[in-house]
């Protein structure tokens, strides 16, 4: 290996010995190819106790971890003026006793806010049309403090609007505790329910909450109802997933008295309902699982004077249609079109209330918000006009309501809280957010390009950066990319992206196939058998800002994370020479070790989205070819960042361990190579609103170090 430092880099990466890891020689035989792991011990062998309390990690893989800490934080040494520098400006932005819109609920309206100087939210509520005090029902930094890591999870009132069940996770391994607060006295009750989802629902009197249980493997496969005052060793299972390859889900209707059960793959779902108003009632199979078929269901207790189910799906409408169906016989058979398919019109989410039908769609990668009159079938739509933005639907607790909340933000124009009234067609702007510091939207400018990829297909990429940034290939550019599970990465603004964009960067999105930013069909041709073109769409985006003048290859720093930290471990193999840096956070680069390994929490609800290695040789084999670990090789890669968390239960800390390990014993170039492992949180990193922002300012001024 060199020792030459890249002398493009503002980070010098002999500024301490290189960490070593030990190699142990592990070789396994599958579909008679023969897999070698010299890191495989990395792996803890009681990594579920470890994903529980960090402490029990081995002496010797937490020794590994922390010598990287240690390097980590000497090479980045020089960048921690601009690190600390960035936190101020990015802190400077966010409105400190910032407040949500209060949605109300009967008698009173529920929000959260912070205190100034404050990290985790105040979970309040006020009389809804009196000018009483509020009643802080949760304070968050009160519940964190002395704690290294506090995650406040749900908080859902009661029905009777008595009590307050909410959760927390204080190890980053994302088991929540469920306890049940009294909000006459502020004081929890002595249930305490452990190892949970987070989520809560209430039975309609009041008298007891449902909430699903994760296994030690962190599946959640078991819904269970809790009565109050009883232990929760003695709480009733109502609901048990025998098919580990299932998540289950549990929620109310906004109607009220009734809840669904989902049993959710990526490519199918099977529904059950459960009736809310009956202590004794057990869950009822209205939707049984049919092939590659995904239903996402409503209700509405009146419509066409009947109960009835309202049906999102994309059976024979791979872009969603909306179908209704009576409660009591929602056989296929039976379903009525209301929505139509429309091909290229994604429909990604609907709600319904009493008098409305609210959906939520995008074509060509824009959304809009449609509104459909029960009683007469009228529609109407929200639309904006901005080359790229975001717009979402915040559903409030009422059914009976004309009052529609949703928000609307672009890469340049901050979040706008509005109410919109269905039947008068107006809009009342309830809150646009601040930014203290200040913000002139128009020095800005915003942009939605196309890049051709290699098969004639064109990938939206959007675009922020300051007018007066020169467009002659000379500025560096951050491009971001996730592209699986059909996750959107929507357009919508960011005070922390300011801080690169302040520093002349662009900041691109690209919205490559794997998500759904065209359609189910971009989703269909990311995943599986068609995965390589999430990782060609990427690199096609890369090439065409660099033809179009915005940057020029080694000034691009490629940013993403979990399965986009997989995407940056696969184009840092394949077009090293593109990128100025990485920077992959908690990244999912060890996939066929994990896709193996059906004990892992992820595992077996994951073959459907990649494809299952144990029983599908074809399957092993593809995911062999762009698995970033197993093709890590003797060539120079360009400055890497990575990112993991100890107690992350969806990417386990070991796999960016692993890859890192095997990339410096491997690669020939002399370029910054960083693990930092966040030996307190998880998956999402720190939970605090300001501590994240440190771990924000770390990766970007990582970039403007290498590239900037």
């Amino acid at each position: 290996m060199s020792d030459k430092p890249n002398t493009a880099s503002a980070l010098d990466p002999n500024v301490a010995p290189l960490p070593e890891a030990s190699r142990n020689r592990r070789e396994t035989s599958v579909h008679n190819v023969t897999l070698v792991d010299d890191y495989a011990w990395l792996r803890a062998e009681n990594w579920q106790e470890a994903l529980r309390d960090p402490t029990h990690l081995p002496v010797d893989i937490r020794a590994y971890l922390e010598a990287e800490n240690a390097y980590a934080d000497q090479v980045l040494a020089p960048a921690k003026p601009l690190m600390a520098e960035m936190f101020q400006e990015m802190k400077g932005r966010i409105k400190e006793d910032d407040s949500s819109v209060p949605t109300p609920d009967g008698a009173f309206a529920y929000y959260e806010r912070y205190r100034e100087g404050g990290q985790h939210p105040l979970v309040c509520r006020k009389p809804r049309d009196t000018e009483a005090p509020e009643q802080i029902m949760l304070d968050g930094d009160a519940l964190a403090e002395g704690k290294p890591f506090f995650d406040l999870g749900g908080a859902v009132h009661s029905p009777d609007h008595r009590l307050l069940a909410w959760s927390f996770d204080d190890k980053g391994s994302e088991f929540f505790s469920i306890r049940i607060r009294d909000l006459s006295t502020g004081k929890d009750l002595p249930d305490v329910i452990e190892a949970t989802g987070g989520g809560a629902v209430w039975s309609s009197d009041s008298s007891a909450v449902l909430y699903i249980r994760l296994d030690d493997n962190h599946r959640p496969l078991k819904i269970y109802r809790h009565v109050l005052g009883t232990p929760a060793e003695a709480d009733t299972l109502i609901f048990e997933e025998p098919d580990t390859t299932i998540f289950v889900g549990i929620g109310e209707t906004t109607a009220g008295g009734l809840a669904f059960i989902s049993g959710a793959q990526s490519d199918s779902t099977e529904i059950r309902s459960l009736d809310l108003t009956d202590p004794s009632a057990t869950p009822r199979l209205i939707l049984p699982r049919n092939g590659e078929v995904k239903v996402d269901p409503d209700y509405h207790p009146t419509f066409g004077g009947k109960p009835t189910l309202f049906l999102r799906t994309n059976d024979e409408a791979e872009d969603y249609r909306i179908v209704t169906a009576p409660l009591d016989n929602p056989d296929r058979a039976a379903w009525t079109d209301l929505v139509p398919h429309r091909p290229g019109v994604l429909i990604i989410a609907m709600h319904v209330l009493k008098r409305w039908l609210i959906r939520l769609e995008r074509e060509n990668a824009l959304p809009r918000i449609v509104i459909r009159e029960l009683s007469t079938g009228a529609e109407h739509a929200i639309a904006f006009d901005e080359e790229a933005y975001s717009l979402g639907v915040q559903p409030g607790y009422e059914f009976d309501t004309d009052t529609l909340r949703f928000v609307y933000s672009s890469m340049t124009t901050p979040n706008e809280t509005w109410d919109y009234d269905m039947a008068s067609r107006t809009r009342t702007l309830r809150k646009r957010q601040e930014v203290p510091s200040g913000h002139n939207a128009a020095d800005y400018v915003t942009r939605r390009l196309l890049a051709p990829a290699a098969d004639g297909e064109l990938v939206p990429v959007s675009l922020v950066y300051r007018k007066d940034t020169p467009l002659d290939g000379s500025a560096p550019l951050l491009l971001y990319g996730y592209g699986s599970y059909g996750a959107s990465m929507p357009a919508s603004f960011s005070t922390a992206r300011l801080s690169l964009t302040d520093r002349g960067f662009i900041y691109a999105i690209a919205h490559i196939r794997g998500g759904m930013e065209k359609g189910y069909r971009w989703y269909r041709t990311g995943k599986r058998e068609f995965k390589a073109n999430t990782f060609a769409d990427f690199i096609a985006s890369a090439e065409h800002l660099i033809s179009k003048g915005y940057t020029k290859a080694g000034r691009i720093a490629a940013h993403g994370g979990s399965a986009g930290g997989m995407l940056m471990g696969a184009i840092a193999n394949m077009r090293p020479e593109l990128w100025g840096g990485i920077v992959a956070e908690v990244p999912f680069v060890d996939v066929v070790n994990t896709m193996l390994d059906e004990t892992l929490p992820l595992t077996p609800p994951e073959w459907l989205e990649w494809g299952n290695p144990i029983a599908d040789p074809e399957a092993f084999r593809r995911m062999l070819s762009y698995s970033p670990y197993d093709n890590v090789r003797a060539q120079s890669y360009p400055p890497i960042l990575a990112v993991a968390g100890v107690s992350d239960p969806r990417v386990t800390y070991w796999e960016p361990a692993k890859w890192v390990a095997k990339l410096r014993a491997t690669k020939t170039d002399g370029n910054p190579l960083l693990l930092v492992t966040n030996m307190d949180a998880g998956h999402g990193g720190a939970a605090g609103r300001f501590d994240r922002l440190h771990e924000v300012a770390r990766s970007y001024a990582f970039a403007v170090k290498v590239v900037g």
